[in-house]
């Protein structure tokens, strides 16, 4: 069959037609520059009709006549001022231009070759973790694209990853710890180590969001935060990890941080509390800190293993029943504490029993602060004697209905030499200073959702409360006034909140009592 010749309007007049529609293209291009400002005017009068409209829609019915005569009163008074009309019309205008202005977000620019570079190698380095033979169509596989992955990055001004989303495929075992915990590493060692990482994963989505966490304030000294009794600050922590924020001074200027809250008393189901660390992570800091805060509502006895004199500065104060350093002292002080527990119970239970209230000095909350108990332990150990752990048993089992609260401060060479009642019934949990995710791991239950740093300052950790979520923790300066090396305003900050000194102890709550 012959082909039909096509129309002549097609073979000779495509260069015609082509030549019409630029033209028509460009004048259409120069009226809508020309006419632009106008355009833009009319966007924003749609836009304010459609505000005021809302606005009117918006107002209760029993305001509507309040609103109209304002409106009213407004338009005479731009009528009856000289050149009102005119100035009302050119506002008029420029607000309309200002609303109807574009607001479409500039497009970003693009990335330049050595933060391409980085997320390229950062791909790189997740394929033989987030792929598998098998997969017909891999999500990470080796030359692949990273931008099909990270759906997010963010970038500081010193050019290292800040913020990163990726995707992974949904046979990933993202349930199973030891594999997060290999992306966690291979993403802190790509991404820039020297930092911290928050990486927060969605099942659900089979995302993965990595991003930097700011550095912790380490200016916040000793004072009197603003708790109720039985509420005592171990620290601060990050915004996104609490919903409550305290007012601290930090000289002469106030401000709000998000604090880490331990709950004690007979409804707390952490009533007691284990502080593990490293010399000089500040584990005796915060040990003092604690010390300070519940002298205000109640009564402490310092047991002092290391006997190097950290809480001097608390002898002979109004509701300090004792400090004690050496062996001997130890084991009275704490067989006291065993009594005492005893007595309060009986004493509440009889109480209950006649539908009477609990007695006055069982309600007062008493505080044994033990630092260095693995010390004391071995010089019983060399002296034949019990190890004065022991004696803590009744204090542990029964204090939070005795109003009885212990704190165990010891580091970890010797967690070993706890005694099993320590381990089982603190249930709150600290740590400081440099650890591995291992150690922090047996300490505080899990590992937290944040890679530690080499190089941390003292008082900077972990904190758990019983089954809750880890929380970054840096504790408040509280440094021994005693000590040379403390500066001057640090100094005065923890001698502003010691009791006064008193001349002799109650003999009834005296721990020499025994």
């Amino acid at each position: 069959m012959a082909r039909r010749p096509l129309p002549r309007i097609l073979t000779t007049g495509s260069a015609s037609l082509t030549r019409s529609r630029e033209l028509a293209r460009t004048a259409a291009d120069n009226a809508t520059d020309v006419l632009h400002p106008l355009i833009t005017i009319t966007r924003g009068l749609r836009r304010l009709a459609s505000a005021g409209r809302r606005k009117w829609t918006e107002t209760p019915k029993d305001r509507r006549g309040p609103l109209l005569f304002l409106v009213a009163s407004c338009l005479l008074v731009v009528v009856l001022v000289p050149y009102g009309p005119l100035l009302a019309l050119v506002s008029l205008m420029a607000a309309a231009a200002w609303t109807g202005r574009d607001r479409t977000p500039a497009q970003p620019d693009q990335e330049d070759e050595g933060r391409i570079q980085r997320l390229q190698t950062l791909y790189e380095a997740l394929v033989p973790y987030l792929s598998v033979p098998d997969d017909p169509s891999p999500l990470y596989a080796h030359g692949g694209e990273w931008d099909k992955a990270f759906t997010s990055h963010e970038f500081d001004d010193s050019g290292r990853l800040s913020r990163l989303v990726l995707r992974y495929p949904a046979y990933f075992t993202d349930g199973e710890a030891p594999s997060r915990a290999r992306i966690e590493q291979v993403l802190h060692a790509k991404a820039g180590r020297g930092r911290e990482y928050h990486f927060t994963w969605d099942e659900e989505g089979n995302e993965l969001t990595v991003r930097v966490l700011p550095p912790l304030p380490t200016d916040i000294a000793a004072q009197r935060f603003v708790t109720t009794p039985g509420e005592t600050v171990l620290g601060f922590t990050d915004e996104s990890s609490v919903q409550r924020t305290l007012p601290v001074t930090d000289g002469e200027e106030q401000r709000d941080v998000p604090p880490v809250i331990w709950r004690t008393g007979p409804r707390s189901t952490e009533p007691h509390l284990l502080v593990v660390g490293q010399p000089g992570s500040g584990t005796t800091s915060l040990m003092r800190s604690i010390a300070l805060q519940a002298l205000r509502h109640g009564d402490i006895l310092i047991v002092e293993g290391s006997g190097t004199g950290e809480y001097a500065c608390l002898t002979g104060r109004h509701g300090v029943l004792g400090v004690e350093c050496g062996l001997a002292g130890a084991a009275a002080c704490l067989e006291w504490a065993a009594h005492e527990t005893e007595r309060r119970l009986i004493a509440a239970n009889r109480a209950r029993q006649a539908g009477q209230p609990a007695p006055e000095d069982t309600r007062r909350p008493l505080w044994i602060l033990l630092d260095r108990p693995s010390v004391l332990g071995h010089l019983a150990a060399a002296d034949g004697r019990d190890d004065p752990q022991a004696l803590l048993q009744v204090p542990l089992r029964h204090g939070r209905a005795a109003s009885v609260t212990v704190v165990v401060a010891d580091q970890f060479d010797t967690m070993d030499a706890l005694s099993e009642p320590v381990r089982q019934h603190t249930r709150a949990r600290v740590v400081l200073g440099v650890a591995s995710p291992a150690q922090i791991e047996a300490v505080l239950g899990t590992a937290p959702h944040t890679t530690p740093t080499p190089d941390v300052p003292p008082g900077r950790g972990y904190a758990r409360m019983g089954q809750g979520p880890v929380h970054r923790l840096q504790v408040p300066a509280t440094p021994d006034p005693y000590d040379d090396a403390t500066g001057e305003a640090l100094r005065r900050a923890v001698l502003e909140l010691l009791p006064e000194r008193v001349a002799a102890q109650d003999d009834s709550l005296s721990p020499s009592n025994v």
